[in-house]
């Protein structure tokens, strides 16, 4: 089966996308019958591209790796004016893939491109967590009554199996609670303060040059990002949508080498820690730095890595752990997703 995709943003996501995208291409036509042509790609920064005989990713992806501007690949289309919403209703495509950033306040002007796409009948691929934190019960009954499908794997865990797990393997269970670590950045600050002895400043300004964390660390270091994520799994997993004030909120600033070295002696680990926790349908939820014993299995997840502890009935304690981020990572989970719409295709058209 072939299908038509076009991507709404194309940074660092967008481009591991497409790199797992032709380095599997054989492979996927022979073991998955499937084959994708990327025929529309449109990025406010990089610029615009419509192909609708599909892009040569041979071609685009040497530009991309140069930072090239995407439109590079067609000087005719150079200034190509798009509009992600029009290229929605008037592109041919089967599947979109939002992988816009993330503004976790507003989850705009992501949730109304995917509502746009998915009232036009076209499944929906996101890494973006916005909509799937604010937005997750509206797009997916969307989705449901326009016989198609809005995918989030790659919000929570980047390429790491979260959802997927549960739907495939753990179905049936009761959560009774899910513990981890869901943000890298913060995870890395705090290994280094206590592997390097460092301030927060300095193991922060160490994130920074790493490209682990932004100029403006806001969003990981007061602990928003793992919030966000936080909601996305009550909603998906829980079925328990959570607003963002509902959830008890501290980051990792102002923590101290000398509160590292503490609890160290203490046979203890400071961790920033998001957890839900279920009292037979009521569900508490949290995001803020424990001291855990270095017991603990969260305990010892150090650097950029993530993880989650389920604690299920009747299975027992379940654990995840794997990168939370990186472009090729996160390409991979968007590439989960489309194949989870393609095992399960509906009855669209051509498929």
């Amino acid at each position: 089966m072939e299908y038509k995709i076009a991507l709404i943003g194309c940074g660092n996501v967008g481009e591991g996308f497409l790199q797992i995208l032709q380095e599997k291409a054989a492979w996927l036509k022979s073991q998955h019958n499937f084959e994708a042509k990327v025929v529309a790609i449109c990025d406010k920064l990089r610029g615009n591209l419509v192909v609708p005989e599909g892009i040569d990713l041979g071609k685009l992806l040497p530009l991309l790796a140069q930072k090239q501007r995407i439109d590079d690949y067609d000087p005719a289309q150079k200034n190509l004016s798009l509009d992600p919403l029009d290229m929605i209703e008037n592109i041919e495509a089967d599947i979109i893939c939002e992988l816009t950033p993330t503004d976790i306040k507003t989850g705009e002007p992501a949730t109304s491109y995917i509502r746009k796409a998915l009232r036009c009948g076209k499944h929906v691929v996101t890494s973006n967590k916005g909509p799937a934190a604010l937005s997750y019960p509206e797009l997916t009954k969307l989705a449901r009554q326009n016989n198609v499908f809005f995918r989030v794997e790659g919000t929570v865990m980047s390429g790491t199996p979260v959802f997927s797990l549960f739907e495939n393997g753990l179905s049936g269970n009761t959560v009774l609670s899910i513990r981890g670590i869901l943000n890298g950045t913060t995870n890395f600050i705090l290994s280094r303060m206590e592997e390097g002895n460092l301030t927060y400043e300095e193991a922060l300004a160490e994130a920074q040059k790493l490209g682990y964390a932004e100029a403006d660390p806001t969003a990981d270091v007061e602990g928003f990002d793992a919030l966000a994520k936080v909601m996305i799994l009550a909603s998906v997993i829980l079925d328990h949508p959570l607003k963002m004030e509902e959830v008890e909120r501290k980051g990792i600033v102002g923590i101290k080498p000398e509160d590292i070295r503490e609890a160290l002696k203490r046979n203890e680990r400071l961790k920033l820690i998001a957890q839900i926790k279920n009292h037979g349908g009521q569900i508490t939820a949290r995001v803020a730095p424990e001291s855990l014993s270095l017991s603990d299995p969260l305990a010892r997840i150090m650097g950029v890595q993530n993880a989650l502890v389920f604690e299920l009935e009747p299975l027992g304690q379940i654990m995840i752990q794997g990168p939370g981020a990186g472009k090729k990572e996160t390409g991979y989970a968007i590439l989960n997703d489309i194949l989870f719409i393609h095992r399960n295709s509906i009855g669209r058209k051509g498929h």
